[in-house]
């Protein structure tokens, strides 16, 4: 990105404001992108975790495989998912608040002894996967932005404050160089008049 400016004192005042300006939001914008990755790490590992324990929970269940045919699903459903949002290092992320279920009565004499287990199952596994669903959606949005945290460091560190700094540089260069010309030609100028005023004066003695 090219930094636009023009030589005089007005740009060189424009430029050093955009300057301190950046200098100062850096530290902030890098601190965000520090907090955003240890957060983006965190929720990582907690991913993880929620994985291995859903596939924990499917494995040790595995024996009860030949027995879910003759489970009726409709017996438990999500009636609700409570949801909220919270701030985390400036970013507003979804939080699973909690899960509610409807499960529907049924006859203990009558229906097989293991279905309380397996309903008890259902919820753990459900609970879980909607869990490592939300962690997903959280670190989205995470890593989101500290993609963008990080670009707008680089575009800082590596563009635009070098940018601003030549712009700078150049601005006093001209100015140096124009005020150095300047008192040349009026020392030049200078030189004449006094030229021209001796002339003139050994003109009047003749």
């Amino acid at each position: 990105m090219a930094i636009k400016f023009q030589y005089n004192k007005t740009s060189l005042q424009q430029q050093e404001k955009q300057l301190k300006m950046r200098e100062r939001t850096l530290p902030t914008i890098k601190s965000k992108e520090s907090a955003l990755r240890m957060e983006v790490k965190k929720t990582k590992h907690e991913a993880e975790i929620l994985e291995a324990k859903l596939e924990e929970g499917i494995q040790s269940y595995q024996h009860m495989v030949a027995l879910w045919d003759e489970f009726d699903t409709s017996l438990i459903k999500v009636e609700n998912v409570r949801l909220s949002s919270k701030k985390i290092a400036g970013v507003l992320v979804p939080v699973l608040e909690g899960i509610d279920f409807n499960v529907k009565p049924f006859s203990l004499f009558n229906s097989p002894s293991w279905y309380s287990e397996g309903l008890g199952l259902l919820k753990v596994l459900a609970t879980t996967g909607i869990e490592a669903e939300f962690l997903g959606l959280k670190l989205d949005f995470l890593e989101y932005a500290r993609k963008k945290t990080t670009q707008k460091v680089n575009l800082f560190e590596k563009v635009q404050i070098p940018g601003y700094k030549d712009a700078i540089r150049k601005i006093k260069r001209y100015l140096e160089d124009e005020e150095s010309l300047s008192k040349a030609a009026q020392k030049i100028m200078r030189g004449h008049i006094e030229l021209r005023e001796k002339k003139l004066r050994n003109l009047d003695l003749v």
